[in-house]
């Protein structure tokens, strides 16, 4: 199911000073143009969608059945219901259903290879600039290789509280914003808390429809 404002409300709750408000509050629609409008110039394709339904929608126009699609760990994605539609529905080749037959620890490098090269993967970013650069970062650098360069196609579905000035304001917002909320699912699911190792700067994009952003003005993942 979908994630609710109540869900998020449990885990903000369950974080040490909680995440700042200023991370979890929605920008006026011209500054959701003025990054869009960035990220073109930075050789993206980007598509701003009315809310999530209308997101969902996109990806599956976007993304041909049957393709090989890996989705990256992605709090995004499984609030608008792309996780089931990619994993579950039975439709796509799912890299991730594949992972999850395979044995690490005899299958460790090979499982290493099919999630850094797959033909599609979809997934969200922590931070997107107002000049059109895309922030992410993660614990094991899993999505990194295939977000940079690995990957045929990147599908980036982002909600549009991710949207900051600077570079400046996006490490805050990973520290403030995304890092605490993150932490706090990582113990609450894994027993384990979460850490910003690994942070991948995507500020252009030179092979055209390789990277597409779908902007949603609605508070999606963290």
């Amino acid at each position: 199911m979908p994630a609710t404002a109540t869900d998020h409300a449990s885990l903000i709750e369950g974080v040490p000073g909680n995440p700042s408000e200023r991370f979890r509050t929605l920008p006026a629609p011209d500054r959701i143009e003025r990054a869009a409008e960035a990220l073109r110039r930075n050789g993206m394709t980007v598509y701003v969608e009315a809310d999530r339904k209308a997101a969902l929608a996109r990806v599956k126009a976007i993304i041909p059945e049957g393709a090989e699609v890996f989705t990256g760990t992605s709090r995004t994605t499984e609030e608008t219901g792309i996780m089931d539609l990619l994993d579950k529905s039975g439709k796509y080749r799912s890299v991730r259903a594949e992972l999850a037959k395979m044995d690490r620890k005899t299958q460790g490098r090979e499982m290493i290879k099919m999630g850094a090269t797959p033909e599609y993967i979809v997934g969200s970013i922590h931070a997107l600039t107002e000049q059109g650069q895309a922030v992410v970062a993660s614990a094991t650098g899993s999505q990194v290789a295939p977000y940079a360069a690995s990957a045929a196609k990147v599908v980036w579905v982002v909600g549009a509280q991710k949207i900051v000035r600077d570079l400046g304001e996006a490490f805050d917002r990973l520290r403030e914003g995304s890092f605490p909320m993150e932490d706090a699912r990582a113990k609450k699911v894994y027993g384990m808390g979460s850490s910003i190792s690994k942070v991948l700067i995507v500020q252009k994009e030179s092979t055209p429809g390789r990277i597409s952003v779908v902007l949603v003005p609605e508070v999606l993942g963290f």
